[in-house]
C-alpha cells in the first residue's frame, strides 16, 4: 500500500493547500509507492479545438477498497508533447489526484493547435512515468474540413467475452475520436453458467463496489490500448447503474429515493473513471452535449436515461411472454430526452454543418421484434419505440428544419442494424428523414453469428432495415462532404483472446438524400 508521510510534506513544498478558491483546506501529500499507480492505464476525451481531457487514477492495488492509496490528495504533473517521445513539449502543468475521487485525475488541458496529435503522460514522484496516450484536438471553428474518422461502440459485458475488439480499435489509422454509447461496464453479480470470464464480487450497488467493478474492467490490456491510442466521447446507458433504469425508476420496483442512492455511486464512479470534463460531473452537470468538426459535422450526444419516463408494461417479475404481448399505449408527456434536452437538441439541429451525428444510446428507427413464425408485432420497451410520441417529435423537428443529413448512432441490442428512419413511423418502408447505425457490442451476448435463435426472417417485418448481424465487434465512419461511409467491423470470436477482426459489410449516405445505400 502506498504510505503517507507528513515529513513528505515539507520536502515537497505543498504544506496545505488551498484549492479551487473558498472551503476547508484540503491535504496535499507525497505518496510511496511499492507497486505501479498507473495500473488503470491513462485515457484522453471529449476533444475540442484547443484541447482536451486527460485522466488517469492512481491505483496501485485497484481492488482494495481505497485502491492502495492514502486517504489523502496526491499531488503529480503531467506533460503534452508534440512527439511520443516527448523531445518537444508543449504543455506542462500540475494536477491533484483527488482522494474523494478515488484518486482519478482530470486534467482539461487547452492552449493547443487544432486538428493536430499530441502524446501526454502524468508523472507522479516516487513512481516515475505513466504509460503514453495519444489524442488529437478537433479542427478551429467554421473551417471546411475534408475528413473525419470515428468509431462507434459499447457494451462490454467482462463476462461474456474478451475485449480483442479493442486491440483492433488501437490498431485504426487515423481516427479523430471513439464514441462510446454506454455500457462500459456490467452491474451483475458473477454469473453460475460458464463463461469465458468472472466478475470479482457481487452486484454492486455501493460506490466502493462500482469502483472495484471499473477497476475489474479497466485493467484490461486490450481496452486500456485503445483509451491511449485514440480519445474517447464518451456517455453511458442502463448498466453503468442498472438494468433498464429510466429517470428515478429502477427495474425492481425500489422507491425512487433507495434508486437515487444506488444511481449517486454508481454515477460518481462512472465519472471517476471515463476522461469527460467537469461540466459532465454527475450532480453538477450533464451528461449531453455537442462537438463540432469544423463545417463538416455536428456531433450532438445525447442522454436517454436520466431524464426519460419510465417504461411502459415493464414492471418486476414479469414473464417475456407477457412482455412482448403488451403494447404500450403512450401520453404526450412521455419523454426520453426530458423539456430541456430536447429543445437542446432541437436548438442545436440548426446549422450548416454538411452533417449532424446524433450520437445516443438505444435504437430509434421502427422496428418490429417478433420473432420467426409469431404473427404479432412486438415493440421494444426500453428503446425509442416505446417512446413513439418522443420520437415523433424528434422527427417532426427534422422535417421542420428541412434536414436530409441527419445520421442517427445506437447501440443496447448487441447487433448490428442498419436502417431508415422513416418519416412515417406506421409507414417504415416510406420515404426516410434519416439514417441509423446501431452498432454491435464489443462483448456481451457471446460470439454470435449471422442472428439470433427465431431472427432468421426478421427482415421480412421491417423494410425499412438493410441489415441484422448478431456478430461483435464496431462501426468505422469515414465522413467526407460528400458521403458517410459506414464499415460494419465484425469479430470471429471472442471466447479467447486473440479474435480477428474483418469487415462485414460496408454502407454509404449521401447528405441530400437520407438512407444507407450499400458500397
Amino acid at each position: 500500500m502506498a504510505q503517507f508521510d507528513r515529513r513528505n510534506l515539507v520536502k515537497a513544498g505543498l504544506s496545505l493547500a488551498m484549492l479551487g478558491g473558498a472551503g476547508a483546506p484540503r491535504l496535499l501529500a507525497k505518496a510511496t509507492f511499492t507497486r505501479d499507480p498507473f495500473t488503470l492505464g491513462v485515457a484522453s476525451g471529449d476533444p475540442w479545438p484547443d484541447g482536451f481531457v486527460i485522466w488517469t487514477r492512481l491505483a496501485p492495488e485497484p481492488q482494495t477498497p481505497d485502491g492502495g492509496m492514502p486517504p489523502h490528495d496526491v499531488p503529480l504533473r503531467w506533460d503534452i508533447a508534440e512527439d511520443p517521445g516527448f523531445r518537444k513539449i508543449v504543455r506542462t502543468g500540475s494536477a491533484v489526484a483527488d482522494a474523494a475521487l478515488a484518486h482519478s485525475v482530470h486534467v482539461e488541458v487547452d492552449g493547443l493547435r487544432s486538428h493536430r496529435p499530441y502524446w501526454y503522460r502524468f508523472l507522479v514522484q516516487g513512481a516515475g512515468a505513466s504509460p503514453v496516450g495519444t489524442a488529437r484536438t478537433a479542427p478551429a471553428a467554421g473551417v471546411s474540413l475534408d475528413r473525419l474518422r470515428l468509431a462507434m461502440l459499447g457494451c462490454q459485458d467482462f463476462e461474456t467475452g474478451f475485449f480483442t475488439a479493442y486491440a483492433h480499435v488501437a490498431r485504426e489509422p487515423d481516427l479523430d475520436a471513439v464514441f462510446h454509447y454506454g455500457d462500459y461496464i456490467y452491474e451483475m453479480a458473477t454469473r453460475t453458467e460458464p463463461s469465458p470470464r468472472k466478475h470479482l464480487g457481487t452486484e454492486t450497488y455501493t460506490l466502493d463496489q462500482y469502483r472495484r467493478r471499473y477497476a475489474q474492467y479497466k485493467a484490461d490490456p486490450d481496452l486500456q490500448a485503445a483509451h491511449a491510442a485514440v480519445a474517447f466521447i464518451m456517455s453511458f446507458d442502463d448498466h453503468e447503474i442498472d438494468d433498464n433504469w429510466a429517470g428515478a425508476f429502477d427495474k425492481d420496483g425500489n422507491p425512487p429515493p433507495v434508486f437515487a442512492a444506488r444511481k449517486a455511486a454508481a454515477l460518481q464512479a462512472w465519472y471517476e473513471h471515463v476522461p469527460v470534463r467537469r461540466a459532465q460531473r454527475p450532480g453538477t452537470g450533464r451528461a449531453y452535449r455537442r462537438f463540432d468538426y469544423g463545417t463538416l459535422a455536428r456531433m450532438h450526444v445525447l442522454d436517454t436515461r436520466s431524464a426519460r419516463s419510465d417504461q411502459l408494461c415493464e414492471r418486476p417479475g414479469i414473464a417475456r411472454g407477457e412482455l412482448d404481448a403488451c403494447v404500450p399505449v403512450d401520453q404526450p408527456g412521455r419523454t426520453m430526452l426530458g423539456a430541456a434536452q430536447e429543445r437542446w437538441l432541437d436548438d442545436g439541429l440548426a446549422n450548416d454543418a454538411r452533417w449532424n451525428f446524433i450520437a445516443q444510446q438505444v435504437l430509434f428507427m421502427p422496428y418490429d421484434a417478433r420473432k420467426d413464425g409469431a404473427t404479432t408485432p412486438v415493440v421494444g420497451k426500453d428503446n425509442w419505440n416505446g417512446y413513439p410520441l418522443a420520437r415523433q417529435r424528434l422527427v417532426d423537428g427534422i422535417a421542420r428544419r428541412g434536414l436530409t443529413n441527419v445520421v442517427i448512432g445506437s447501440g443496447d441490442l448487441h447487433q448490428n442494424v442498419v436502417g431508415s428512419v422513416p418519416r412515417d413511423a406506421n409507414d417504415p418502408g416510406g420515404p426516410a428523414i434519416a439514417t441509423e447505425f446501431l452498432a454491435t457490442s464489443i462483448s456481451s451476448g457471446g460470439t454470435g453469428g449471422a442472428r439470433y435463435a427465431g431472427e432468421t426472417r426478421a427482415l421480412d417485418h421491417n423494410p425499412n432495415v438493410s441489415l441484422l448481424n448478431n456478430q461483435r465487434g464496431y462501426q468505422l465512419f469515414t465522413v467526407t462532404p460528400d458521403r458517410w461511409l459506414a464499415e460494419v467491423k465484425v469479430m470471429d470470436q471472442v471466447d479467447r483472446p486473440g479474435g480477428s477482426i474483418s469487415t462485414f459489410a460496408k454502407f454509404v449516405v449521401d447528405p441530400k438524400q437520407p438512407g444507407p445505400q450499400p458500397a
